[in-house]
């Protein structure tokens, strides 16, 4: 990629900010239409986008710090949504090795540190909450943590040693407090939404073991040993329920919550952060929320549902697609008669007459009732935990 230098002498390696703000545009397009509450500290980064969107001229006075804080900022506002924007490495790696990285790193770890608790529920469906204290897990806190680490990895690098300590405190503050939510959870017997956690605390930690690796941390540091490969193997510093949670996610939850590509094709769903994805298979709330909003159209309802179905039979040992499509046509007047005339004929016979449709008709009650008689019956193969 061509290197440019903008008015205000920062070298750019990645994309331009104008360009990033029309993918966060293009993904969440319901942030610029004054739809999410933007006040507050813990929000001021919605309207960092906000603002820019609304002044493009100012992007080219921005440094190293603000082109970060940018990126960070899309990404936070993206990553629950159906594309998130393209920055990873860019916030991970890219930016804290750049040849100006030493003016700006103490700025850029203390924006990190801040954006642990930047208040992120607006924008994602993908979340847990700890009944105790409120705390909330998402996916989120993986990005989180991968931005962690690498700044923690560049700190160390060039001798900023205190500074580090600073965000190694955090990220382990941050893995204390998803332990703290799985444990309240089986303490509560609370059977499904430990399987809605489950797949969130495997994401987080899998981000973090693939940033340690991409900057290729000493797996003998003791610091590295605490805190990598949490889900997978046993570590003395932490409850075994991290292992057993992990095993829970690879039995019950892994082949639910993929990429959700089939989701990207009806655009209409990217109208209002209403109609952001929740955690698989549990999805009949999502699906209620789709058949009653008069946001959308029948017609844009019937390419939902197309949607549904083509992601079913992409994998079609997941079930969440079968359950928003069944909750969303019981919420339509004559049901999945209103929408067949925008739909393919052939395509409705299919739809009618598949596995899908029969999974998409079982009562809740039964459905949940299955996933909680097979959780109270699994064993984790590492820990001999049960739930």
């Amino acid at each position: 990629m061509a290197k440019k230098k903008l008015k205000s002498g920062f070298q750019l390696d990645g994309i331009a900010p104008n360009i990033l703000l029309k993918h966060v545009e293009n993904t969440a397009p319901f942030l610029f239409k004054g739809e999410l509450d933007t006040s507050g500290k813990e929000r001021s980064y919605l309207e960092k986008l906000r603002f820019y969107k609304k002044n493009l001229k100012q992007l080219s006075n921005i440094n190293l710090t603000e082109y970060f804080h940018i990126c960070l900022a899309a990404h936070w506002s993206t990553a629950g949504t159906f594309v998130p924007t393209d920055v990873d490495n860019q916030i991970r790696e890219g930016l804290w090795r750049h040849k100006d990285i030493k003016k700006h790193i103490e700025k850029m770890a203390r924006l990190t540190i801040e954006s642990w608790s930047w208040d992120y529920s607006q924008v994602t469906n993908r979340k847990s909450y700890n009944r105790v204290n409120d705390q909330v897990m998402s996916t989120h806190e993986g990005t989180w943590l991968s931005v962690a680490i690498g700044a923690f990895c560049a700190l160390t690098k060039y001798k900023e040693e205190k500074l580090a300590k600073e965000v190694a405190e955090v990220i382990l503050a941050e893995i204390e407090k998803e332990e703290k939510l799985m444990l309240q959870l089986r303490e509560d017997r609370d059977h499904i939404n430990f399987l809605r956690a489950a797949p969130l605390m495997a994401h987080n930690f899998g981000d973090l073991d693939r940033v340690m690796v991409q900057w290729e941390m000493n797996i003998d540091d003791p610091f590295c040993k605490k805190i990598f490969k949490l889900g997978h193997e046993l570590n003395d510093s932490y409850d075994p329920i991290l292992v057993y949670t992990g095993k829970v996610n690879k039995a019950f939850s892994s082949k639910e919550n993929h990429r959700h590509m089939s989701m990207r094709q009806p655009k209409c769903l990217r109208k209002s952060s209403d109609f952001l994805i929740p955690v698989g298979p549990f999805m009949d709330q999502w699906g209620e929320t789709l058949g009653k909003s008069q946001k959308l159209t029948l017609e844009e309802k019937a390419e939902i549902a197309c949607a549904f179905f083509d992601g079913y039979k992409r994998q079609d040992q997941a079930f969440g697609y079968c359950r928003a499509h069944g909750a969303m046509i019981r919420e339509l007047e004559n049901g999945l008669d209103d929408l067949t005339p925008f739909m393919a004929f052939d395509l409705v016979h299919e739809l009618k007459n598949s596995k899908f449709s029969e999974i998409a008709m079982r009562p809740l009650e039964e459905f949940e009732a299955e996933y909680i008689k097979a959780l109270d019956e699994f064993q984790c193969p590492v820990t001999g935990i049960k739930f």
